[in-house]
């Protein structure tokens, strides 16, 4: 990746010999569908599709696949950009076996840690957020006994969500059968006004109850920085498949993710073309017909997904013309409506000699006071996390070094505007994300700063340049905000299809909300609903990948600008 404009690479040739220049497909040959978008979902797209008798093209702008699920390289460090944990990393659950038809998890160890986040105010007194309930309940009542009412209240909620497993990834809403619908029911209905109660009760208006002020302020980070409307539902439902083990981080981390499933889409049969944009989606009477690239070439296919930016997809490849009150409210009202797009994040990276503290929890979210905060460029909360990235997996820091990942809530628009209006200035500001950083580690660890070698510096302006997500959004759609429900008959009403357009569909957390899982499932899904359309039958079984993973899998990496790698050095 680079934060610097570069000369776009001509499309690289066809990889086979198949008719996708052709209108029409040879006779007695499956039916052909491109995939706009080489991200998790239109990945998973690739892969269910090929399974199922398909053939398949995947187009995709940039030179990795992943999307957001990417990282980079410098100086041997190796900066992983997204995952904090991955739903489905243990066996015995449906979520797990997307993972495994997709290869996603082939030969890779996963490293579950015993708590999700701790979070430290700025004179030191910190909660550490435990998977185990038993051991969280002993450690908040230490932490304030006259919350213990509340605090029983929480750790008894999660025990419940501990015995329950639900993961609805397998079958399109629309397409779930009676005995499905019927499994599901056996789930939900014992737990029902668990169910209710928690996703009716916001987090924000039960951390206020809380009589200590950290608490209060800690149960709003559990997910590292606040969200901002979320209930408690989601914070239950997380750590209790942490508790699991089912909500690790797997090895190789998200570049490693992204490889394993395209590797399993080649094997599969499948063809990825990089460095190749799309610039429309060519329709004939009411139908997608194929797509044309940014330089004028031309592929077609029976069938259409785009698993890009939904903004694009529906105003920018198809111009706005195949819309309807459903697409209208979720790309143009609730677009620009405050709280329906999940914040954009700036990333700082830090490779440093020597090796962290064991006894340093893996993720921990400071937070800072009035003064900090306002130091920190379109920072949008008091706070900023702080990973021990190094101890997630092995390889993501040269021998005898070690990584850290920091990162804060922002503001797109501040840095775009930047960007945009003033390249000297943002690379300023950026310098400034640094300084902070170092700074920052340096206060609370004497000494550190003067061990560190490198400081990485990743805006959502980059965000939003590489993966084209609108807002330098990472994970598009906020859950359980308005957005919501209107995205939930999208995927489950509308079959994934735009209004008046046939052989098309849309995949990808754009469509069906935020999360890895949630966009495997949605090529699944999109797969699914289009195997009706061709008269194909959906297929899908287990990867047999078995050949350990290894950091050669990783390819080559891309890197950021030089200027981070120049501060670090004191130019």
């Amino acid at each position: 990746m680079t934060d610097d404009d570069t000369a776009e690479a001509a499309e690289s040739a066809p990889a086979d010999s198949s008719d996708w220049t052709t209108r029409e497909r040879v006779p007695g040959t499956p039916p052909r569908v491109i995939v706009v978008g080489a991200g998790v979902a239109g990945l998973s797209t690739g892969c269910y599709a090929q399974m199922s008798g398909a053939r398949t093209r995947v187009f995709e702008k940039h030179v990795l696949p992943g999307g957001c699920c990417t990282a980079w390289s410098r100086d041997g460090y190796l900066f992983d950009y997204c995952i904090e944990w991955l739903i489905g990393t243990a066996p015995g659950n449906d979520a797990h076996r997307v993972w495994a038809e997709l290869g996603a998890l082939d030969g890779k160890s996963v490293t579950n840690f015993e708590l999700f986040n701790k979070v430290e105010d700025e004179h030191g007194r910190s909660v550490t957020f435990y998977n185990d309930p038993d051991r969280l309940e002993a450690h908040l009542l230490d932490v304030s006994p006259a919350d213990a009412p509340l605090i029983r209240a929480f750790t008894r909620d999660l025990r419940r969500f501990i015995d329950i497993e639900l993961y609805p990834f397998l079958t399109a809403p629309a397409l779930r059968t009676v005995r499905e619908r019927a499994q599901t029911l056996r789930t939900v209905l014992p737990a029902f006004r668990l169910f209710w109660r928690t996703a009716a009760t916001p987090m924000h208006v039960f951390a206020d109850r809380f009589q200590d002020p950290l608490l209060r302020k800690a149960f709003r980070n559990i997910f590292f920085q606040d969200p901002g409307g979320f209930p408690l539902l989601p914070y239950l439902f997380n750590m209790a498949a942490a508790h699991h083990g089912n909500a690790g981080f797997p090895q190789g981390g998200s570049l490693g993710l992204a490889r394993s499933i395209e590797e399993r889409y080649r094997n599969l049969g499948g063809t990825i073309t990089y460095r190749a944009r799309t610039e429309r989606i060519l329709v004939e009477n009411d139908r997608a017909i194929g797509i044309e690239l940014r330089g004028g070439r031309r592929y077609f296919a029976e069938h259409v997904v785009s698993a890009c930016d939904g903004h694009t997809t529906v105003y920018g490849l198809l111009g706005g013309r195949y819309t309807g009150p459903r697409i209208d409210k979720l790309y143009t009202d609730l677009l620009h409506r405050p709280g329906t797009l999940f914040p954009a994040v700036v990333s700082a990276f830090v490779g440093l000699r020597g090796d962290l503290d064991p006894d340093e929890a893996h993720s921990t979210t400071h937070l800072l006071g009035p003064d900090g905060a306002d130091h920190l460029p379109g920072a949008l909360q008091d706070s900023l996390v702080v990973q021990a990235r190094s101890r997630y997996s092995g390889g993501f820091a040269p021998p005898g070094r070690s990584v850290l990942h920091c990162t804060y809530f922002s503001d797109y628009a501040h840095w775009k505007d930047l960007r945009t209006r003033n390249r000297k200035e943002y690379r300023r500001r950026k310098r400034e994300v640094a300084d902070f950083v170092r700074d920052f580690l340096e206060c609370r660890t004497p000494g550190i700063a003067d061990r560190i070698e490198i400081v990485e510096v990743a805006t959502p302006a980059t965000t939003h340049r590489y993966t084209g997500n609108l807002g330098g959004s990472i994970l598009a759609w906020k859950a359980f905000s308005d957005a919501d429900d209107v995205a939930a008959r999208l995927v489950g009403k509308d079959r994934m299809r735009l209004p008046g357009l046939s052989g098309f569909s849309m995949a990808g957390q754009w469509v069906g909300m935020g999360g890895l899982i949630r966009a495997a499932s949605t090529g699944r899904f999109a797969v699914q609903y289009l195997c009706r359309e061709l008269g194909l039958e959906f297929r899908a079984w287990e990867s047999k990948g078995d050949e350990p993973w290894h950091p050669g899998k990783l390819g080559h990496l891309p890197q950021l600008d030089r200027w981070s790698a120049r501060e670090s050095e004191g130019s």
